[in-house]
């Protein structure tokens, strides 16, 4: 799966992979971008989920 989204999205397994297991905690939106492309999702689908809607303000 991380192979074929990496040629999908044109983002390197390497950086797949630090994602998925927490060495990239904070991925910028462009490699974010490429991987909602990859995915056949829009940013707006990728960020209206539970998880993010869930999310309690960082600065108050």
């Amino acid at each position: 799966m991380r192979r074929k989204l990496a040629t999908d999205s044109g983002v390197a397994p390497s950086t797949i992979k630090n994602i998925l297991y927490g060495k990239s905690q904070n991925p910028g939106i462009v490699t974010l971008k490429m991987l909602c492309d990859g995915l056949g999702i829009s940013l707006i689908e990728f960020f209206c989920t539970d998880e993010f809607g869930n999310l309690e303000q960082e600065l108050k």
